[in-house]
């Protein structure tokens, strides 16, 4: 047997982080099995649903990685082949017209909650004799009134439940339209599905949908129920603790590897392993592993691993996604040092690519002015002698790397015997504006020797204007 497994998020908005959770298990489950992975867009909704939210989560699937093998499918386009199970479901006396009002059904509802009941459809028109006119029906399905419904949950274990806890379900609106707990049958059925991952807020409609299966003579697939993710605190995860859109974690700065990485962690593990390259992901994982307790989102998790992936994908890869956000801040990379040079030195100082390009802005574009504090600590006059070393022996040098650079640092200090905070410092304020940088060397490299010699020579100006301030006052 072909595993098949399927994502079938619905367009209503950004593709989440449970979502993208969701779809990576569903993808990892089949490409350990060497199965096929299906994309299906759930857009029954035609009031909630858009075209905004459709390509939103089509962009997050291919930001992380999470290639299918067939869809995306659309249910909007198969709305033929639900009216066509529906109308062989009544043909079958396995389904029924109910003409019940909604002022009808609030007021049976609002019963049986004052008398503590369970709020379900009472089947009052499962046996009509005589139809209504004038009124649009929904369609219910007949759900039998005896059994009980059991499964095997991969990650939960055996769930049961009696049937007299499920009433007759709606499959089909007044419209015609169909309902959730209806399509997801057909097209999983339709799709030959072997196991359905998703979320455990879905386990009560595993009973209905089995029971619908059955009904059409069709074999349900293996079901799996993954634990919710919580925040940090311990509550339903919200947009305070990071549960944003997945093409946010792009524009804040994360890599799809890390992100991926931090997902597949939120609810399974292999032994202590922290870090899992995609390859490995796939090696390892196992549905059965999923943890059945919800998992807690911690973003000092994420940017640990950010970080890290930073450091060691292959500069190429990382500057790749780089470039986007540097597009995204409106600087442009074509006039600074390569993106490359820029990821090899930024890596180890920053969580996320969105401050390595903020941070490496000065190494592009001029700065306006000095940070006054920076100025007043580092360009004094005691520093003009420092600065035209400096800048002398950099004018002559003709190798500008990392490692003459340092030594040019290096021979002043000795000659003028000082230590190396104060030629370093007030450089560091002439290159950047500001008393923060990479090291010395390092942002003298990345700064390049034109725009190194210009910010010397601004700074040895402003130290002289000092002079002349002191003079006259």
């Amino acid at each position: 047997m072909t595993i098949r497994t399927r994502f079938a998020p619905s367009p209503t908005g950004f593709l989440h982080v449970g979502g993208a959770r969701t779809a990576l298990f569903c993808w990892l489950h089949a490409r350990a099995n060497r199965g096929a992975f299906i994309l299906r867009i759930e857009d029954t909704d035609l009031e909630r649903s858009t075209p905004e939210s459709v390509q939103a989560i089509l962009d997050g699937m291919d930001w992380l990685g999470l290639d299918c093998d067939e869809g995306p499918f659309y249910q909007t386009q198969r709305f033929e082949r639900y009216a066509e199970v529906a109308d062989r479901l009544l043909n079958e006396d396995k389904a029924y017209l109910c003409y019940c009002s909604r002022e009808r059904l609030e007021k049976l509802r609002k019963r049986q909650m004052d008398a503590g009941i369970k709020p379900r459809y009472d089947g009052k028109c499962r046996h009509l004799e005589s139809t209504p006119e004038d009124i649009k029906p929904v369609v219910r399905f007949s759900n039998p009134k005896i059994g009980m419904v059991s499964f095997n949950d991969l990650v939960r274990g055996r769930i049961s439940i009696s049937n007299t806890e499920l009433d007759d379900l709606v499959i089909a609106r007044p419209d015609g339209s169909p309902t959730y707990n209806f399509t997801v049958v057909i097209d999983d059925m339709d799709m030959q599905i072997t196991h359905v991952i998703r979320g455990d807020d879905h386990i009560n409609n595993t009973p209905r949908q089995i029971n619908i299966y059955q009904a059409l003579g069709a074999e349900a697939p293996v079901f799996a129920h993954v634990p919710m993710i919580l925040g940090s605190d311990g509550a339903r995860l919200s947009k305070r603790h990071g549960a944003v859109g997945v093409m946010q974690y792009r524009n804040d700065g994360y890599l799809p590897q890390a992100v991926l990485n931090y997902l597949v962690r939120l609810g399974w593990s292999h032994g202590d392993q922290e870090v899992f390259s995609r390859d490995e992901m796939v090696s390892l994982f196992s549905i059965e592993d999923v943890n059945r307790k919800a998992a807690a989102f911690e973003t000092d998790k994420l940017d640990w691993l950010n970080q890290h992936y930073m450091k060691v994908l292959p500069t190429a890869e990382v500057a790749d996604h780089l470039a986007w956000q540097f597009a995204d801040q409106g600087i442009n990379p074509e006039a600074g040092p390569a993106l490359e040079n820029v990821v090899s030195v930024q890596a180890e100082r920053v969580k996320t690519l969105r401050d390595m390009a903020v941070q490496s802005r000065v190494f592009f574009e001029d700065y306006v002015e000095f940070d006054p504090a920076s100025a007043k600590k580092h360009l004094r006059l005691v520093a003009e002698h420092p600065l035209e070393s400096v800048l002398a022996k950099l004018e002559a040098l003709e190798d500008w790397s990392v490692e003459p650079l340092h030594q040019v640092i290096d021979d002043v200090a000795t000659e003028l015997d000082l230590g190396m905070g104060k030629v370093a410092q007030p450089l560091r304020v002439a290159l950047t504006g500001s008393g923060v940088s990479p090291s010395i060397d390092k942002t003298l490299w990345l700064m390049g020797k034109r725009r190194s010699l210009d910010g010397i020579g601004r700074a040895l100006k402003f130290i002289q204007a000092r002079r002349s301030e002191n003079v006259q006052g």
